[in-house]
């Protein structure tokens, strides 16, 4: 069977809208370097895109087998006619092998954490957007690209207001929760780290928490446990619970 090990449901996504020209044009550049000089990543997308087929094929397999209801019996069918049916459903089958390869795969490859962080996590809900100062215009008017889902767009403004200020702990914890909302906890692990470190700070037990989920969502399942005990809060105890069964041997 062939290994689809460095396929994720991620890159699914992303394959499809470069596919479908929906990607960004900085993100369709990087993607585009990387399919040059990444063979493995290469291969990876043209699995993943006759995988993408193969759904679309069965789609247009069923919307034929309605059609075919509504033909008499009786009407003679030309040679060619069934040569493409055939071939269809050699494709079908092929494409079906491929995903079902690709859902036993996800099903037992450690994949719990992942569910575990989709079923718990949801992003801070953000401060109050009055603009009191000048000073702080920056910061609410990246909180209002925040509020709206627009992760990139506020992490972009509070990174050039955290080269300015690297220990303030707010735009730390605040771009650690952004960077792990558009799902990339690589990235929030650093911001979210800097927080805690400063114990007086009133985002402590948060950063904590979210410290945890971002370590869960990267596989750090013993961090991510650390995290949560440390931040003590209700959300932290739910998700432990859950977590209890796989790691009762951590102390």
């Amino acid at each position: 069977m062939k290994d689809y090990s460095n396929i994720t449901p991620e890159l699914l996504e992303t394959v499809e809208r470069y596919d479908n020209g929906s990607m960004a044009q900085e993100e369709r550049i990087a993607f585009e370097d990387q399919l040059r000089t990444d063979t493995d990543f290469k291969a990876s997308v043209e699995d993943i895109r006759m995988t993408l087929l193969s759904i679309e094929t069965q789609a247009l397999k069923e919307r034929l087998d309605e059609f075919h209801k509504e033909i008499p019996e009786n009407r003679p069918v030309e040679k060619s006619t069934t040569k493409v049916r055939f071939l269809s459903f050699s494709k079908i089958a092929i494409a079906a092998g491929i995903i079902i390869a690709l859902g036993i795969f996800w099903m037992f490859s450690g994949s719990s954490n992942e569910k575990l962080f989709n079923q718990h996590f949801r992003p801070d809900p953000g401060l109050p957007t009055t603009m009191s100062s000048s000073d702080s215009f920056v910061f609410y008017d990246a909180m209002v690209n925040y509020k709206q889902g627009d992760y990139k767009t506020a992490i972009s403004k509070w990174q050039k207001l955290a080269v300015k200020t690297p220990e303030n702990d707010t735009i730390n914890y605040f771009l650690g929760v952004a960077y792990l909302a558009d799902k990339n906890a690589d990235k929030a692990i650093p911001f979210l780290n800097k927080t805690i470190h400063n114990t007086e700070s009133v985002f402590l037990e948060d950063a904590h928490y979210y410290l945890g989920m971002a370590y869960l969502k990267s596989d750090r399942k013993e961090e991510a446990i650390r995290e949560f005990k440390k931040s003590d809060s209700e959300k932290s105890n739910d998700i432990l619970k859950d977590l209890k069964d796989g790691v009762s041997s951590y102390k």
